[in-house]
């Protein structure tokens, strides 16, 4: 991946403008090149990384920097990657202050196609004024952490807006930045709507998210013993495991469940009956169909002979060319609202 804002990132340390610390905290860390040559310049510098996202998290011990899903205590220098979504970019900013030791950096890199101006405005109504700097179609900015200037009141608000909350009537826990974190995605609901009754056995949800569809599950295939979860962000998947144990109190007899924070284009560790999933198609702002694609392929991996696979995705994306390939046979289920309800039978060896 060409990471311009990680490039942008570490320019500061790069070019001189920046002396590095001791002990560097790295929010939303993401490897590559502009990561490694940060710690070729600056060997001794020690890095922890925080990444909830699998992929992410999974790549940085590859290249010797350390990785854990909650980062704590206080260091020398935070930097982050904020993420698009507005109330976790500023949850994540008055996180990154709370790191930071006193006087401590705190330095943030946006693409300005993904609202580095409006991020850049929210670090100094938190904490004052910040130097800043463009490079790569990014904007780089940092302050030195001074808690006389930190707004308290808007830091506690930000918290606030980004915990955890109900939604959809109260059936759900959700919060900002997961996928359609406010609501019930049409797509999956359309895909909840024409569940087979007669789904039986261990099924996996694959990109499950805050638990929607493996709840739907639970409620209307009365013969499902066991459903597995599988959800690449570990913020997503700790809301699953409330969602799931609140909709198993509505039942008699709940089936089975276990969590898995997994990326699932690598495949699945075990077989299933049935697969229901709602695959993620994009990165950024753009489609990326061959995640789908992963996803059918894990799928026809590890689904059982006469095991079924049910799919949703956009009207518009090219997956009946793969599930031709992983599958015997396939059907659609539904055409509606821009999206397509797919079964798929038969995995080919």
């Amino acid at each position: 991946m060409d990471d311009t804002a990680l490039q942008a990132l570490v320019l500061p340390f790069l070019d001189g403008a920046l002396s590095p610390p001791a002990r560097l905290l790295f929010l939303r860390a993401r490897n590559g090149q502009g990561l490694q040559q940060f710690r070729s310049l600056h060997a001794a510098v020690a890095i922890v990384a925080e990444q909830s996202f699998r992929p992410f998290a999974d790549a940085l011990p590859l290249h010797g920097v350390d990785v854990t899903a909650q980062a704590v205590g206080r260091f020398d220098a935070v930097l982050l990657l904020p993420p698009r979504q507005r109330g976790e970019a500023r949850a994540l900013l008055v996180r990154a202050l709370e790191h930071a030791a006193p006087g401590g950096l705190v330095l943030a890199s946006v693409a300005n196609n993904e609202g580095a101006r409006a991020i850049q405005a929210d670090l100094e109504a938190l904490a004052g004024p910040v130097v800043q700097l463009s490079k790569h179609k990014c904007r780089v900015f940092w302050l030195h952490a001074d808690a006389a200037r930190i707004d308290g009141a808007l830091a506690q608000r930000w918290k606030d807006e980004e915990a955890p909350r109900l939604i959809a009537d109260g059936r759900f826990l959700s919060r900002p930045g997961l996928f359609a974190w406010d609501r019930i995605d049409a797509a999956s609901a359309l895909l909840a709507a024409h569940l087979p009754p007669d789904l039986a056995g261990r099924g996996a949800d694959l990109g499950a998210g805050y638990g929607y569809l493996s709840c739907e599950v639970m409620l209307h295939c009365p013969h499902v013993c066991e459903i597995h979860l599988y959800e690449a962000e570990a913020r997503a998947l700790e809301l699953a495991r409330e969602n799931l144990a609140r909709c198993a109190k509505a039942l008699l007899a709940a089936p089975t469940v276990q969590f898995f924070w997994h990326d699932v284009a690598r495949g699945l560790p075990q077989r299933y009956d049935f697969i229901v999933t709602n695959p993620p198609f994009h990165q950024g702002r753009a489609d990326q169909p061959e995640l789908g694609r992963a996803f059918i392929r894990a799928a026809a991996g590890s689904l059982a002979e006469d095991g079924r696979l049910l799919l949703v995705a956009n009207r518009h994306l090219p997956y009946e060319q793969e599930l031709q390939r992983q599958f015997t046979r396939s059907q659609v289920l539904a055409d509606a609202q821009g999206f397509k309800v797919i079964q798929a039978q038969g995995p080919r060896p």
